[in-house]
């Protein structure tokens, strides 16, 4: 039995309990004071006079002898009974009866009682405190004030698998590897001095006997004084939240994943931030290989397990290595490695111990290993749309826990949304690719050799934004050792922009060989713009808040035998020109509508242009960003030209060095020309007056200089072509003619008039006296064709200054 406490709360301690002595007959041998203030009697009335029969009422005497009965068996009883008080009253008091031995005088027992309210309270209490120590899930450590171990309750036993009654006596933290002993012993030793609790702090902990399992622990700590204030120790509260810890570490890794992965359009970019984001908090390593198909932009075939291309790594630690294939370089995977196997069947692998020979075992993975201490492995495919399109492998090997069923159901959900990140980003590259593919076809692959001018180039596709855009230039021939110059953007980005800009290209094309005026292309191209707009409307292709079709525009003629400049524009950037002696300025041009708003008039400008000037044309790209002020890019754009370098191409990287960032937004086209001038002796002119003896005149001022340029077996031909189209210009035209030789890559020969009427090849019968002429002029030279001006028209010829004479 237990002997009676000295406890405050003890109802049972000697201070407060009613303590009777009864003999072996039942009689009242001894009754203290507390007894006669629960029950009444005083001690002279109960002393000498059998209990049952001062104390027990007759209903309750049954229950009362089966309690005696008991004790006299055992020795001992505890339990509540009913007792009578001196008022007639019934009392119920908790009792606690425990023998005496008396030696030869026999037995005594000993009975102490408590109201039995305050005996069920101090019950509670106690199977709180037991259930704290036997049955308590948390774990409960007493420290004393030596911060030696006093007791730990069974909790801490199944969380240590530590018997608890060796911890008595251990210091603080004794069981723990050094890191997590430290912070212990600095915790209790912080809350003992302070007396300020501790509340939910987290605790890794690892136990020397089992350094390869983490664990985490939930640590509330309290400071324990006695009623004087005296420091008895600490307790220590301690849940075991490893789990739940890992529950939360996996959703703050599903949660990076949606956050992290998947920021670019940009496969390699996707690989490397899921590995980044693997490691630390699931793997030491981690490597992301993908199917080349996939990093060029193209659907894998299915069950192919090669070759793949590494393209993102991630190790712990600066002084980790690394996986050994660095990224971008093509990995071979063995067939019986698990990578392989994952790739060919879309299925994970999970070995949690890798045996002792894994390395050399048939060849596996240790050629993959980032480490040869790697002692846990994870491969999981990236699948996505059911095509696999690589793998991810995870290793640890700082870490000491294995890799777990748990982790692997985690790997692969990460796994699975990162491959559609890849999958979105594979599909983005190839839609690129397709729309680069477009563009190169649609762009001029090469600038033509022409007389006029010297002309450097460059064309940068955006690195940035939703697709391609629509910036094209172009380097035309004309009649008469003209160059057309184009440049021009369309609105909106994307393949419809590039198909757009291919269609505006070839139109330019077909109306520069009209030998329109820059004022007049833009027209014509203007009402191409409506029209294609019209289209897209009927078939209800018009995005959303966006604009058709738009584009803007530059045209330039120039003419090396006059050096004469005509250009117009539909809303594009203005021209810079460089003169030779280094002077800069934009070209004062009306600025014209872009092209798409119809109806409104376009303006060119004549400017005469020295002989080694620049004439730079561009687009919005090279002027800066669209949130920067394209004033400042147009004075960065005349600075980077006023230093212009000796050979053109120089000049043209210097400027795209100065203005255009390493991964431009927009796409950039700078095309910058250098004017020529037809040298004065290759170049013929003759007035001829509207009489019929000008066909004999111009024939013989033809074979003078033929003869003069050494191209006598050109005379023939040159003569009969000039002859009949003044004498067309005598017929028809009705007023003077101007002939014109030049001599450059071939002999231009043109007749200029006032007239605008337009000369046009027919079949004459047979019986038909003229309308030869224009058929004979087409059948002996290589070109021909007519050009319109304010003045009236001209009609020119071109023949190759080389080969077999007419």
């Amino acid at each position: 039995m237990t002997e009676l406490s000295e406890s405050h709360d003890d109802p049972f301690a000697l201070h407060l309990a009613a303590l009777v002595v009864l003999d072996d007959r039942g009689v009242v041998v001894g009754w203290n004071r507390r007894a006669q203030e629960l029950l009444g009697h005083p001690d002279t009335a109960v002393i000498g006079r059998p209990a049952f029969e001062v104390l027990v009422d007759p209903r309750d005497l049954p229950a009362v002898t089966e309690a005696a009965a008991k004790c006299r068996r055992a020795g001992g009883w505890f339990g509540v009974l009913t007792l009578r008080h001196r008022d007639g009253q019934l009392v119920e008091l908790g009792l606690r009866a425990h023998e005496l031995s008396r030696g030869d005088r026999g037995r005594e027992w000993f009975l102490a009682g408590a109201p039995a309210d305050d005996v069920l309270e101090w019950q509670r209490d106690r199977a709180v405190l037991d259930g704290l120590y036997r049955q308590c899930p948390i774990g409960l450590v007493i420290h004393g004030p030596d911060q030696r171990i006093l007791r730990v309750n069974r909790a801490i036993e199944r969380f240590s698998g530590v018997p608890a009654a060796d911890f008595r006596g251990l210091s603080t933290g004794r069981l723990l590897l050094s890191d997590d002993a430290r912070k212990a012993v600095d915790r209790v030793r912080q809350v003992m001095q302070t007396g300020r609790p501790l509340v939910y702090s987290e605790q890794f902990v690892r136990l020397e006997q089992d350094p390869a399992r983490e664990r985490v622990a939930l640590v509330s700590s309290f400071r324990m004084e006695d009623p004087s204030g005296r420091v008895l120790g600490v307790a220590e509260m301690i849940e075991d939240i490893t789990d739940r810890h890992r529950a939360q570490r996996r959703l703050a890794l599903l949660d990076q994943v949606g956050s992290r992965i998947g920021t670019t359009l940009d496969v390699a970019e996707t690989a490397r931030e899921l590995a980044e984001v693997m490691v630390p908090h699931l793997a030491d390593h981690a490597s992301v290989d993908l199917l080349q198909a996939v990093t060029r932009g193209e659907e894998p075939v299915r069950s192919v397990a090669g070759p793949v291309v590494r393209l993102g790594t991630c190790s712990v630690g600066a002084q980790q290595p690394g996986p050994p294939h660095p990224e971008g370089e093509r990995v071979e995977f063995g067939p019986e490695t698990p990578q392989a196997g994952c790739l060919a069947e879309g299925r994970p692998v999970l070995e949690p111990v890798l045996p002792p020979d894994w390395v050399s075992a048939a060849g596996r993975q240790g050629a993959q290993a980032p480490d040869l201490s790697a002692h846990s492995l994870i491969v999981v495919p990236l699948a996505a749309r059911g095509l696999v399109l690589g793998v991810m492998t995870l290793w640890r090997s700082r870490r000491p826990d294995a890799f777990e069923a748990d982790d692997l159901t985690l790997a692969q959900e990460l796994a699975s949304r990162a491959a559609v990140a890849v999958d979105n980003a594979r599909r983005f590259t190839q839609q690129q690719q397709t729309a680069f593919t477009l563009q190169s076809s649609l762009l001029p692959r090469s600038v033509p050799d022409q007389p006029a001018v010297e002309v450097a180039l460059r064309y940068l596709p955006a690195s940035a934004g939703p697709g391609l855009g629509g910036d094209w230039f172009d380097v035309i021939p004309l009649s008469g050792a003209r160059v057309a110059l184009v440049v021009g953007d369309v609105v909106g980005r994307g393949i419809h922009a590039a198909a757009t800009m291919g269609r505006l290209r070839t139109a330019v094309h077909t109306l520069a060989s009209l030998d329109l005026e820059p004022d007049e292309v833009l027209s014509r191209l203007d009402d191409l713009v409506n029209l294609l707009a019209a289209e897209q409307e009927a078939v209800g292709e018009r995005p959303v808040g966006e604009q058709v079709v738009g584009a803007t525009c530059l045209y330039a003629v120039y003419d090396p035998a006059s050096g004469r400049c005509s250009v117009a524009r539909a809303g594009h950037p203005p021209p810079v020109v460089t003169a030779p002696d280094g002077q800069v300025a934009l070209l004062d041009l009306p600025a014209g509508p872009p092209l798409g708003l119809g109806g409104l008039p376009f303006e060119a400008r004549d400017i005469e242009l020295a002989e080694g000037s620049l004439l730079c044309l561009y687009t919005n790209g090279i002027i800066g960003e669209r949130h920067i002020d394209a004033d400042i890019g147009l004075t960065k754009l005349c600075a980077a030209l006023a230093r212009p370098a000796g050979a053109l191409e120089r000049t043209c990287q210097a400027v795209v060095d100065a203005l255009v960032p390493s991964r431009p937004s927009d796409d950039v086209v700078l095309l910058i020309a250098r004017t020529r001038m037809l040298p004065p002796d290759s170049v013929a002119s003759w007035r001829l007056p509207p009489e019929p003896a000008s066909a004999g005149r111009a024939r013989a001022l033809i074979s003078a200089k033929l003869t003069e340029w050494g191209l006598e077996h050109l005379a023939f031909t040159t003569e009969l072509v000039a002859s009949e189209l003044v004498t067309n210009v005598y017929r028809y035209a009705g007023g003077p003619a101007t002939l014109r030789l030049i001599r450059e890559q071939c002999l231009v020969c043109e007749v200029s008039d006032t007239s605008h009427t337009s000369p046009h090849l027919r079949r004459a019968r047979t019986t038909d006296e003229g309308g030869r002429g224009l058929f004979l002029v087409a059948q002996m030279t290589e070109r021909w064709g007519t050009r319109y001006t304010r003045e009236g028209k001209t009609v020119w010829t071109e023949q190759r200054l080389t080969g077999t004479p007419v």
